[in-house]
């Protein structure tokens, strides 16, 4: 059976195409001002790496903030369970699921058979969140895509006192006026946040196996923070991580086939 997963979120959309037990392919795109021409774009291009034509996929599912506004989609599922559900498909022994995407961060524990026990979540500040970090490079004026690179790591990490974005913004940029290190204040950036996250996360008592999934979870530096925060050992998913909520959509619409 052919199912496909399309997670429209506030920064980028993701899609996959799941054929039985193997990922067929995926796509991440830049979110559209709508909606639904981003559904219709990442559909479109994990379709082509995929090879099929539309009409091959027999059920697909949506997530993420724009998923009642996904065309095609058959039915919609909540991102805490497409989370849950891409991520112990991938790694069957986890049990807590850190999810940190543009806008918003979010743990959730589960049992055996994917069920969620318990979540949380923060939607209400950019704090703690892929914008943040987003908006931070913007402000030290380096490649978002290589802050968590081993440039910029240091065995001196600034400490970063403020929690609103805006505020943060103007602390660092003191601190760059201050003359220090740029991979000083990233590794700084790191820590606060990955704190921020790990206080989330023990709201529902943490516990292995745990995993970290959206496209945050590809900043190394970040991932090696978090786990270091949390004091608990995180597992890397075998895939993009940002593709974790797309791929459970997928394989919800595989079991309700």
């Amino acid at each position: 059976m052919i199912t496909a997963g399309c997670d429209i979120g506030s920064l980028t959309a993701k899609a996959v195409i799941l054929d039985s037990d193997t990922i067929a392919a995926s796509a991440v795109i830049r979110s559209k001002p709508q909606p639904e021409d981003s559904a219709v774009d990442v559909m479109r291009k994990v379709l082509e790496k995929a090879g099929l034509e539309r009409h091959r996929v027999e059920r697909c599912f949506g997530t993420g903030y724009g998923r009642n506004r996904i065309p095609f989609a058959d039915d919609v599922e909540s991102e805490i369970l497409c989370h849950g559900t891409g991520a112990i498909w991938l790694l069957p022994s986890v049990r807590m699921v850190i999810d940190v995407g543009g806008q918003d961060a979010k743990a959730m524990r589960m049992d055996d058979k994917g069920n969620i026990l318990r979540y949380v979540y923060n939607d209400k500040c950019a704090s703690g969140t892929g914008r943040f970090l987003e908006i931070m490079a913007n402000a030290l004026d380096i490649d978002f895509e290589e802050m968590g690179t081993p440039a910029y790591r240091s065995s001196n990490p600034v400490g970063i006192s403020n929690q609103c974005v805006v505020f943060a913004e103007t602390e660092i940029i003191s601190l760059v006026n201050a003359g220090r290190d740029i991979p000083d204040i990233v590794s700084g950036l790191h820590r606060a946040m990955a704190h921020r996250i790990a206080s989330l996360a023990r709201g529902i008592d943490p516990e292995e196996d745990i995993t970290m999934t959206g496209g945050v979870a590809k900043n190394e530096g970040m991932f090696s923070a978090l786990q270091e925060a949390i004091g608990l050992q995180v597992q890397r998913v075998p895939c993009d991580p940002q593709i974790v909520g797309a791929l459970g959509a997928a394989v919800l619409a595989a079991r309700t086939g």
